[in-house]
C-alpha cells in the first residue's frame, strides 16, 4: 500500500494581488487601490492544498527559494500539515502579479524565473512516485522529464494545460503523455471537439476536461464521438475573485475520480468547487473541505431544481 494517494510536482509560488476597477489602465500615471497582498499560490500549490483539504493523502514536490516568499510557502504547508519536499530554487521563488477587477476577473503577470535548463532530478522524484497512486504534473519545463518516471512505476498521470491553444508544441509532452488532461477553454472556444479529439488520438488520455468558466465545462472520454457539455453550477455567494478556480475544479474532480465515483459526480464536484472558489478573496485562501463540498453540492442541486428551500 502506498503512503500517499497523489504526488503533485511543480507549481509553487506567490501571487501579489492588486484590486482594480477594470482590467485597463486609467488615465495618468498612478491610481489608489485597496491594500496589496501576497498569497501562497500558483497551480501546483492550489491542487496540492485542495486535495489535502478534501482528505486526499497528498505530497508535493517543487523548487522554492531561500527567500521571504519561500518561507511564506513553507510556513503555509507546515500549518496545513501538507507533506512537502522543497528543493532550493537557484533564482528564487516564482512570483506573479495578478490584477483583479470588481467582477472578479483577473489578469496575471507571471515572472517564470526558473532557469531554462532547470529540471526535477529523477533520483529525487522516483522514490516519491513509487509511494503514491497517482501523479499530477504541473505544466512547467522543469517537470516535463518525469513522464517516463511515472510510466515506469505504473502510475496514472494528470496535468492542467491552462490556456493552451490546442496547437503550440510547448504543451505536447503534457497533452499527449497524461491519462487525465485538464485545460482552459479560453483559447479554444468553438474548437472543443477538435482539440479534445487531438489530445485523445495522439496521446494516452482517458478523459479530457475543458474548463470554461461561467459556461461550465466540456468533457470527452476516450471512445466518445464528441465532448459532452456540462453547464456551470450557480455559485452560492457573490463572485469576488477568479484566482484559483481551475485548481479548485481539478482538485475536487481528482478526489472523486480517485475514489472511483461516476464521471458525472466528478464533474459536478469540480464545478461546485470552482464556483465556491469564486466567492473568496485571494488565490487559495479559502479551500473547500469534504463537508463543505457536500453542503455546496446540495445547495447547487437545489438551485438547479428550482426549489427555494
Amino acid at each position: 500500500m502506498t503512503r500517499f494517494d497523489v504526488l503533485v510536482v511543480g507549481g509553487a509560488g506567490v501571487d501579489t494581488l492588486v484590486r482594480v476597477d477594470e482590467l485597463t489602465l486609467p488615465a495618468g500615471d498612478s491610481v489608489e487601490v485597496p491594500p496589496i497582498r501576497d498569497y501562497v499560490a500558483h497551480t501546483g500549490n492550489g491542487v496540492a492544498l485542495g486535495l489535502h483539504t478534501l482528505g486526499v493523502r497528498t505530497t508535493f514536490l517543487d523548487y522554492v527559494g531561500d527567500d521571504e516568499q519561500g518561507r511564506l510557502i513553507r510556513d503555509r504547508y507546515h500549518a496545513a500539515g501538507l507533506d512537502f519536499t522543497g528543493l532550493p530554487a537557484p533564482a528564487g521563488t516564482p512570483r506573479s502579479v495578478n490584477l483583479v477587477d470588481r467582477k472578479g476577473r483577473r489578469f496575471s503577470f507571471y515572472d517564470g524565473r526558473h532557469p531554462a535548463d532547470l529540471r526535477m532530478p529523477a533520483d529525487v522524484a522516483e522514490p516519491l512516485v513509487r509511494d503514491v497512486r497517482h501523479v499530477h504534473l504541473t505544466r512547467a519545463d522543469h517537470v516535463r522529464d518525469l513522464f517516463p518516471v511515472a510510466r515506469a512505476a505504473g502510475r496514472t498521470v494528470s496535468t492542467d494545460l491552462h490556456t493552451w491553444d490546442g496547437e503550440h508544441p510547448s504543451a505536447a509532452d503534457y497533452a499527449y503523455g497524461s491519462d487525465l488532461v485538464f485545460l482552459s477553454g479560453e483559447l479554444i472556444h468553438g474548437r472543443e471537439a477538435e482539440v479534445t479529439a487531438r489530445i485523445i488520438d495522439r496521446g494516452r488520455a482517458r478523459v479530457v476536461v475543458v474548463m470554461d468558466g461561467a459556461r461550465g465545462c466540456h468533457v470527452r472520454l476516450r471512445g466518445d464521438d464528441a465532448p459532452r457539455h456540462y453547464p456551470a453550477t450557480p455559485p452560492s455567494r457573490p463572485v469576488v475573485d477568479s484566482n484559483g478556480v481551475g485548481d479548485a475544479f481539478v482538485s475536487a474532480f481528482l478526489t472523486a475520480w480517485l475514489r472511483d465515483e461516476p464521471l458525472a459526480e466528478a464533474v459536478f464536484a469540480g464545478l461546485v468547487s470552482g464556483a465556491f472558489a469564486c466567492g473568496a478573496h485571494g488565490t487559495h485562501e479559502e479551500l473547500i473541505d469534504a463537508p463543505g463540498l457536500a453542503r455546496e453540492k446540495r445547495l447547487a442541486a437545489t438551485a438547479v431544481a428550482g426549489d427555494p428551500q
